[in-house]
């Protein structure tokens, strides 16, 4: 190979470092574009991750919104059930009002409610727990002496005699400072020891005094529980032997504590108004039921789902008044029966009753008393019927009672007509 000038040389190793330089900058280029690509890549995927996220958490969004939706309608449509549960309880206790007292026996036993006394046991607290005692004396050990040790040999014979008594006399005077402070500290102890004993004593004494006092406190406690149980039962005793006497007063006071055990549905409360007269041995009982506004006048409950409410669809006229009706008779019939069944003496021979309602007059504005079942029933009479296969109205017609022909519209009972008495 031929070999190149020194010009030539020159301009072939220019040659060669320029096309270096355009290898390194093109490839600086390829590396930027790369790069460039690079980030351009990572920006798409990360703009892909984004959207995919983005469309993740919608959907998530979107479930859970559609899962609260659907607990929604679940959590108002069992809110709607438990209201049509709760309203078909209360429409079966008003139309099973004679029924269900038919299931229990009226009967009070007066000698039941005699009060046995349960005293709560006597609880001394901390007061029956002994003051600790106070622990024993214990001294610390007496200082001993310990004399030094004689000099030997040469010791001895060069001062060590003179050494070993200052020696010995140091150790008799720390031995009897020591012995004096013993002794000043176990006095010091000793007498602690006693105020403790003292104090030990006085607190147990303190405690047994109170203590006593406590148990004082709570048999006279005892004792009132029981005086007062004595009297009540005294009372009760009374009550029953005036009862058996035919007391007027123990008679017509049993009836209130029968009717006073006459529980009806909160739906429809009852009053009672009661008097006896002991010349007769007939009750005069008054029935105060609500007025037919007081009742429910809802069918059913139903929750709309397109206006997220529950709306109330009511009772058709005639159910109401259907309803109403029979409960007044059913009063009437239950009324009877708790009495009589209660009085097993047979201290009642008749009951006059009315069954109505308490109400403000439309047209005077004054309170008044619309009467919507008037009858007059003997014992005899109404002990021969079978009260769980009867229909109210009918067995009220049949003892000639006066109804009223619509008692849903507070007509009152015509009594134009009279009603029998005491029928035997």
């Amino acid at each position: 190979m031929a070999k190149r000038g020194f010009f030539a040389e020159l301009n072939y190793q220019a040659q060669q470092a320029e096309k270096r330089r355009r290898q390194q900058q093109a490839a600086a280029v390829r590396a930027h574009n790369a790069a460039v690509r690079e980030a351009e890549r990572a920006r798409r995927a990360a703009e892909r991750a984004r959207a995919a996220a983005g469309r993740a958490a919608e959907a998530q969004r979107k479930a859970a919104e559609k899962e609260a939706a659907r607990l929604h309608v679940e959590a108002r449509t069992a809110e709607a059930d438990a209201m049509n549960k709760d309203l078909a309880a209360t429409y079966d206790d008003i139309d099973t009002l004679l029924v269900w007292t038919l299931d229990f026996d009226d009967f009070v036993d007066l000698e039941a409610l005699k009060v046995t006394v349960e005293h709560p046991p006597f609880d001394p607290g901390q007061l029956g727990e002994p003051v600790p005692p106070v622990p024993e004396l214990v001294y610390p050990p007496q200082p001993t002496y310990s004399e030094p040790a004689a000099p030997k040999g040469l010791s001895a014979a060069f001062g060590g005699k003179k050494r070993h008594a200052e020696a010995t006399e140091q150790a008799r005077t720390a031995h009897e400072r020591a012995q004096r402070e013993w002794h000043e500290a176990a006095t010091r102890q000793h007498a602690a020891h006693v105020a403790e004993l003292a104090a030990r004593e006085n607190a147990e004494t303190d405690r047994l005094a109170r203590l006593a006092k406590a148990e004082s406190t709570y048999r006279a406690e005892c004792a009132k529980r029981e005086a007062g149980a004595a009297t009540k039962n005294e009372e009760l005793t009374k009550f029953i032997n005036d009862l058996a006497f035919d007391i007027e007063y123990a008679i017509e006071d049993y009836v209130g504590i029968v009717l006073s055990n006459s529980v009806y549905p909160d739906a429809f409360p009852v009053e009672h108004e009661h008097s006896f007269d002991l010349g007769t041995r007939e009750l005069t009982l008054q029935v105060n039921i609500p007025e037919p506004s007081a009742l429910p006048t809802t069918k059913e409950y139903r929750y709309v789902k397109a206006k997220d409410e529950i709306t109330v669809i009511q009772l058709p006229a005639k159910s109401q008044k259907d309803r109403y009706n029979t409960a007044v008779h059913q009063v009437a019939l239950r009324s009877l029966h708790e009495v009589f069944e209660a009085d097993r003496a047979g201290k009642i021979h008749s009951i006059a009753l009315t069954v109505g309602v308490n109400r403000v007059s439309p047209a005077t504005g004054q309170p008044e008393y619309v009467p919507l079942v008037v009858v007059a029933a003997d014992r005899e009479t109404f002990g021969s019927f079978d009260l769980a296969n009867v229909v109210p109205a009918a067995t009220l017609d049949l003892l000639g009672a006066a109804m009223s022909r619509s008692p849903f519209d507070l007509t009152p009972a015509d009594t134009s007509r009279g009603v029998r008495q005491r029928a035997h």
